[in-house]
């Protein structure tokens, strides 16, 4: 899927079976299902849930809670608006599967 395919999902009522949990939640999250979002990713292990669990907490407010989860990513806390870091996630981790 392409990031403007995915783009035009957001749309859909439901997201593409064929996205990884990293994209569904940011799915989520663009649909303003936030604790959705956030449930999909919470407990899960590697970097990739990592960053985009530290997104979602940037985008709530708690930057002492992002900045741990940047740690998890190694990553730091971006210098951007949170729909460039939201796009940044999304062509980045659509490559990407569950595993």
């Amino acid at each position: 899927m392409t990031f403007d395919q995915f783009l035009e999902s957001i749309g859909d009522d439901l997201p593409n079976q064929g996205l990884s949990v990293f994209c569904k939640a940011l799915w989520h999250d663009a649909k303003g299902e936030w604790h959705v979002a956030h449930n999909l990713v919470d407990g899960m292990a590697g970097s990739n849930a990592a960053w985009v669990h530290a997104y979602l907490h940037r985008k709530e407010g708690d930057n002492w809670n992002a900045d741990y989860w940047y740690r998890r990513a190694n990553k730091v806390r971006p210098d951007q608006s949170l729909e460039e870091e939201w796009a940044d996630l999304a062509k980045a981790l659509l490559h990407f599967t569950d595993t």
